[in-house]
């Protein structure tokens, strides 16, 4: 746990950089309980626990990268230390050590380690529920282990329903070590309670499907990272030399690794979901058979190198921090996430000029203004018909093509907050082609000021109005 917050820690700021997944957060957490209500209506009801706790969170420590992030640093920590504990009773403490060192070095997690969303606390969800199923089939079968496990999948599940994938791994690993009769009844009445409190969400969240219609579909070479992490589990997995009937670390691990990786995949088939972030739980799976691995290969060397065995795991954690520096550095960069939301606050404050206006495109990227408003206080958003909070939106509601015409006519100063050029998407909307071309038409650029995946340009009105 102390190593996994030592990693989040680090650069946990970085550069006081917000991007626009975490300002979702950021906006949301600081609006009143029945304003988050009315917004879950309408989008985002898949993060509307997230969202509850980190609006506990701000009103008890206030809005900062801290408060953001800290929770997924420490629900990463409590993964990490499930990981340790499972390895620890299934291998031996070499490989508890090891898997649990080596969770918070994978690439991905250290991506998710620092980010304000709820990803880290439904892999701390994922790692508490498989250690209780552990404990379980080592013979602690309580009442209260049971309720306690059904209640980590409700809670996972209402963080982020497709976290419900950690359940057919966990029915593999029954199958895989021939567990009892009782064992396998109790599993299934507290996986399907679970599942039976967390449908409501599942059914409504895809009411709002067209929240994640912009992911692409699967291709095949989407699929090589998935290739390449089953293959460094099976490799795990047959070193752990599994027996069918014996609960080990392959048969733990190596169902918690590929269900919901073959899963997402499955369901991206049907629907473009494949997005890492929704299976990082997964990510377990491969640390405790990553913790397989090291202890293997310390076992080995230990009868003929007994003193030099006890450097084994220190020298790869050493090389492994090596090798991944560059990308732990870059990780820890605002260039790591597609844009920063805080990025022009500075820009903005010192162009504008009281009475100027503002225009967003697309309506988005208005995101920049509900984390930052004093930035733009003497600002006129003259597109917004209706704020995000009033609508229940994240976005607000701009008003229509002739309104919005009419207003920047009335102009004489005007701020565009975009995307930068190398991020930018095509312009889809028609109120947005018709503010770049009543811009092109009327305006003239006086400053264009790009950075980190945000751009800021200040339009001044032709002097002969054409």
């Amino acid at each position: 746990m102390l190593w996994t917050i030592t990693l989040g820690a680090w650069g946990l700021s970085r550069q006081d950089s917000v991007w626009r997944d975490e300002a979702a957060t950021w906006q949301v957490a600081q609006r009143s309980t029945s304003e988050i209500w009315h917004l879950l209506d309408n989008v985002d009801v898949v993060h509307g626990c997230y969202y509850l706790l980190m609006h506990a969170l701000f009103e008890c420590f206030g809005p900062s990268t801290t408060t953001l992030r800290l929770p997924s640093v420490l629900a990463t920590a409590v993964a990490a230390a499930c990981v340790a504990e499972i390895c620890r009773r299934l291998a031996g403490a070499w490989a508890g050590l090891g898997g649990g060192l080596a969770l918070g070095l994978l690439p991905a997690v250290q991506f998710y380690l620092q980010e304000g969303r709820p990803y880290a606390l439904v892999a701390a969800g994922a790692g508490v529920s498989t250690l209780l199923l552990v404990s379980l089939l080592q013979g602690r079968a309580r009442a209260a282990y049971w309720a306690a496990y059904g209640s980590a999948i409700l809670l996972c599940g209402l963080l982020n329903w497709f976290s419900l994938m950690v359940l057919p791994a966990h029915l593999a690993t029954l199958a895989w070590t021939g567990a009892e009769r009782r064992a396998w009844a109790r599993w299934g009445i507290a996986s399907a309670a679970a599942t039976a409190c967390a449908m409501p969400l599942v059914l409504f969240s895809h009411t709002q499907s067209a929240q994640v219609s912009w992911i692409p579909a699967l291709t095949w070479h989407m699929l090589i990272g998935t290739g390449v992490l089953l293959a460094i589990g099976g490799t795990g997995a047959l070193l752990d030399r599994p027996r069918t009937g014996q609960l080990s670390v392959a048969a733990v691990g190596l169902p918690l690794l590929a269900i919901p990786q073959i899963g997402l995949a499955g369901l991206s088939l049907i629907q473009p979901l494949f997005l890492d972030r929704y299976i990082l739980f997964s990510m377990l799976g491969l640390a405790l058979l990553i913790g397989s691995i090291i202890d293997t290969v310390i076992q080995a060397a230990r009868p003929q190198l007994p003193r030099a065995s006890m450097w084994i795991l220190p020298a790869i954690i050493a090389i492994a921090m090596t090798a991944l520096l560059p990308q732990s550095l870059a990780k820890r960069s605002p260039a790591s996430r597609v844009d920063d939301v805080l990025a022009i606050a500075t820009d903005v404050q010192r162009l504008k000029e009281d009475g100027n206006a503002v225009l967003f495109i697309p309506a988005a990227r208005r995101d920049t203004k509900s984390v930052s408003p004093r930035t733009f206080a003497g600002l006129r958003d003259i597109a917004l018909a209706q704020s995000p909070e009033e609508s229940g939106t994240l976005k607000g509601i701009e008003a229509n093509p002739v309104e919005i015409r009419a207003a920047m006519l009335a102009q004489q100063r005007i701020l565009l907050v975009t995307d930068a050029t190398h991020v930018a998407k095509p312009v889809t909307a028609e109120r947005d082609k018709m503010k770049i071309l009543m811009l092109k038409q009327y305006f003239s650029v006086v400053s264009d000021e790009q950075v980190r995946g945000r751009r800021v340009t200040v339009y001044q009105r032709l002097a002969s109005g054409h």
